[in-house]
């Protein structure tokens, strides 16, 4: 996280602090960051490990500021990829000053969500605990308690709200919770700064949705993209160069599509998502690579911007 970020002068009443989303993967995480913070920042998509890192996202008001930081969805550890994913969620839920557990209540918890249950506790200490549970509006009337109940069986000490990230359903009153518990402390990023993150990663995770979109079966969990040009010198164009990175040759073609036809699609759709983002007109140029086996190779990992060796070997490795 940044704890380093340089602290602005506050009243002395003012409260700022972090805010952990953790849970696990596809819970609707990402959808509630950007949904409080009234701007994209975080790349959403309906299929798992969407999320790769930590995103952070700022909401500022003159009384305060909360730092919201989207952790990737919790999950069984396969290879290095996977190790970093847990590893920068654990990290999120460590350095809080707020926990919210974000669960989809549409389905029954499963074991997985008993395991988080057992880390969250594990970590937490004294820190405030908030069961956010997501998807109301896919719950059928019947399964409301049922669903309720074992949810918050598995946190009993945690206060607990139904949400609806989608609709923006109750996102207000977990809102104002949050505020309640965050603690007493000065402004830690400026007023205008909704992100940590350089608008060059950002269109790189733009690009990596809109592939999440366009594509099917095991391809997207084996992609990864990385900017190799972003230039903004022109008032009125960003160029773009960007590398997609895949795991084999059969997923290269699939990525560029007959033609090429797909890497078109994926180009379309990110450039425009894009241009919502810089409010400009944007010439994106995409090429695919095969990286063989990157997921399971450290340095490979590292190289596509997904956290480095040491941040690797801290981690679990698991949950």
């Amino acid at each position: 996280m940044c704890r380093q970020a340089q602290r602005l002068n506050a009243a002395a009443d003012y409260k700022c602090g972090y805010v952990a989303l953790v849970g696990r993967p596809n819970a609707g995480k990402s959808t509630l960051l950007n949904a409080w913070v009234g701007q994209k920042v975080a790349i959403v998509s309906p299929k798992p490990q969407t999320t790769r890192s930590n995103q952070l996202g700022v909401l500022t008001t003159d009384k305060w500021q909360a730092v919201f930081v989207d952790a990737p969805g919790l999950l069984r550890a396969k290879h290095a990829l996977d190790r970093v994913l847990v590893a920068s969620a654990q990290q999120a839920l460590v350095e809080a000053d707020v926990v919210l557990w974000v669960a989809d209540v549409s389905r029954m918890p499963a074991a997985e969500d008993e395991r988080l249950a057992e880390l969250v506790r594990s970590r937490i200490g004294s820190r405030s605990l908030l069961l956010v549970l997501n998807k109301a509006d896919h719950l059928r009337a019947h399964r409301v308690l049922p669903n309720t109940d074992a949810y918050r069986a598995l946190a009993p000490e945690a206060e607990w709200m139904l949400v609806s990230a989608l609709r923006g359903d109750n996102l207000e009153r977990v809102l104002a919770r949050i505020v309640e518990l965050l603690p007493v402390g000065p402004q830690l990023f400026p007023e205008e700064q909704v992100t940590d993150k350089h608008l060059r990663v950002l269109a790189g995770e733009l690009v990596r949705e809109a592939a999440l979109y366009s594509l099917h079966e095991e391809v997207p969990h084996g992609l990864a993209v990385v900017v190799e040009e972003y230039d903004e010198t022109d008032p009125a164009l960003v160029r773009i160069e960007a590398m997609v990175y895949v795991d084999n040759d059969r997923h290269k073609g699939i990525v560029i599509g007959q033609g090429g036809s797909m890497l078109k699609v994926i180009g379309s759709r990110a450039r425009k998502e894009i241009e919502a983002l810089v409010e400009r007109q944007v010439f994106l140029g995409l090429r695919v690579k095969v990286r063989d086996g990157w997921r399971t190779d450290e340095r490979e990992v590292a190289r596509m911007g997904y956290g480095d060796a040491r941040e690797l070997r801290s981690g679990d490795g698991d949950f």
